[in-house]
């Protein structure tokens, strides 16, 4: 049920301009720029802010010489006006869809190994029924995914909820698992050894993720629940492109999920070690916000998302039966991505594919591989 008080803050006392200050003021830590980039005068500005804090009753930002800095009742105030200003503009994107047909823009999130398999799948069966809808694709950690999504920024995503105070307010649909492998080289001395153990690997140099994702928690776990001493010959690195060129030059081994590497396997530039570590992270799935129906295209999304995933799995049924026949050629069918949990991306730009008929754009910053 709706507080009376809060009902009367929001349709007597709250006006769009304090929504906007809000998110600016987020933004830029400033009065004056914030000012600037919501087209008032910092006096207005100032004079905004004081007003909504005494509606409030409770100081939104603490001053300082150089700026403002949110209370943690600020902080709130920013979220939920950057969810609602973002509602305003998916509203607007859904009157111009329903003018035009299909079209307007769809945000997704994903974490990295459904991006390599399970997105785009999705989105080439999106954009050949829904030629005119724009997909925006952010490839990123869950954390950060879950709070572009909860902000309004993002529709959906595919990833986890690692925030057990956020799963109230999102909706969870569960995907597949993510089983880990490790890899080297193809040609690395490991590689024909019927006898490996991990004592063998604790020997070895290892490309790892960085200090608290969950992957290297779960390494770290794994060799001194076998009584073994960590690695100590170790390179951080969470480039794709700069792993496999620490792995082509070196005798190195890294975790990865099998789905991230597919092509480098079947080039034969890689070789999957012949140990069996149950190295697993929980389950991804699709995540949305509870309470926030999705525009039309993001419902469109939404079905091409299972589509492809009801795909996915049928494929790696058959895929898996061809292996088994004797005699049988393999065959690579496309499959449903085993998760992609990474470390915090390196942001290097916008990667944008723009065929004569569509347009989908995936903002990459960086290629992560390891999980997170």
């Amino acid at each position: 049920m709706q507080d009376p008080q809060s009902d009367r803050f929001i349709r007597s006392r709250l006006k769009m301009r304090h929504l906007v200050l809000l998110g600016e003021l987020g933004e830029h830590r400033s009065i004056l720029h914030a000012a600037a980039a919501a087209h008032m005068t910092q006096p207005a500005a100032s004079k905004m802010l004081t007003e909504l804090e005494q509606i409030l009753g409770t100081p939104l930002f603490d001053r300082m010489p150089r700026g403002v800095v949110p209370t943690p009742f600020g902080e709130i105030m920013i979220r939920r006006a950057r969810a609602a200003l973002a509602e305003m503009s998916l509203g607007h994107q859904e009157v111009m869809t329903l003018r035009s047909g299909l079209g307007g823009r769809v945000a997704v999130g994903t974490v990295l190994t459904p991006a390599t398999g399970l997105l785009p799948a999705a989105v080439l069966g999106l954009k050949a029924m829904h030629p005119n809808l724009h997909v925006a694709i952010e490839v990123d950690v869950s954390k950060t995914l879950l709070g572009r999504l909860r902000a309004g920024l993002l529709e959906m995503m595919v990833g986890r909820i690692l925030e057990p105070e956020a799963a109230d307010e999102l909706h969870f649909e569960p995907l597949s698992d993510e089983p880990h492998c490790i890899f080297a080289r193809a040609g690395h001395p490991l590689q024909g050894r019927d006898d490996l153990t991990l004592a063998h690997l604790a020997g070895a140099g290892w490309i790892l993720p960085a200090q608290g994702s969950i992957l290297r928690d779960r390494l770290t776990a794994l060799f001194l629940s076998c009584g073994l001493a960590l690695p100590q010959h170790t390179v951080e690195a969470t480039s794709l492109p700069m792993i496999m060129e620490l792995l082509r030059l070196s005798d190195m081994v890294v975790a990865l999920p099998r789905e991230v590497v597919r092509t480098h396997l079947e080039l034969r530039l890689l070789a999957s070690l012949p140990i069996e570590l149950e190295l697993r992270l929980d389950p991804y799935g699709i995540v949305t916000r509870r309470h926030h129906p999705l525009s039309p295209g993001g419902q469109a999304m939404l079905r091409a998302l299972r589509d492809a995933a009801r795909s996915g799995v049928a494929d790696a049924s058959a895929h898996r039966a061809a292996e088994s026949e004797p005699g049988s050629v393999e065959a690579v069918p496309f499959r449903a991505s085993n998760g992609g949990e990474e470390l915090p991306l390196h942001r290097h730009g916008l990667l944008e594919e723009s065929p004569p008929a569509w347009r989908a754009t995936a903002i990459a910053p960086g290629q992560s591989a390891l999980s997170g």
